[in-house]
């Protein structure tokens, strides 16, 4: 029986993209992390970004763009959950990207479990940023 690819093109190329994906993780979940407001968490209505851009084509690639970059992190995140990485961090940084319904309640159970908000601290710690605000119950 011929396999019709070869493995170890395969498993090269499996290697090289969990580098990049790893290297990418390093550096944007602090980027994401460090440029959110210290009170994310406890704002009672959120400030739609959609609504103050003038320019309606604009919002929407942006919006795509946003989405699609939340969704590869979500995944990666749940990957990272059963491999080396920061897989909650990961995980937090895509759903933070991402719009859905139900997102904030999902973001603020996510920042109440142990260790999840004192390592989003860290990272802030790290880029001279102060600590969130703990959430709203």
């Amino acid at each position: 029986m011929e396999i019709p690819f070869d493995i170890q093109q395969l498993m090269l190329w499996s290697g090289v993209a969990s580098a990049v994906a790893l290297v990418a993780t390093l550096i944007g979940v602090p980027w994401v992390i460090a440029r959110l407001p210290n009170d994310y968490f406890c704002q009672s209505r959120r400030e739609v970004w959609r609504e103050s851009n003038g320019e309606p084509l604009f919002a929407l690639v942006l919006g795509v763009l946003k989405n699609l970059l939340g969704s590869v992190l979500v995944l990666l995140g749940v990957v990272m959950l059963f491999t080396p990485g920061q897989g909650v961090l990961t995980l937090l940084a895509g759903l933070l990207l991402m719009n859905f319904p139900g997102k904030y309640r999902l973001e603020c159970w996510l920042v109440r479990r142990p260790g999840v908000m004192r390592g989003l601290n860290w990272l802030r710690d790290r880029h001279g940023q102060p600590p969130f605000e703990a959430p709203m119950l």
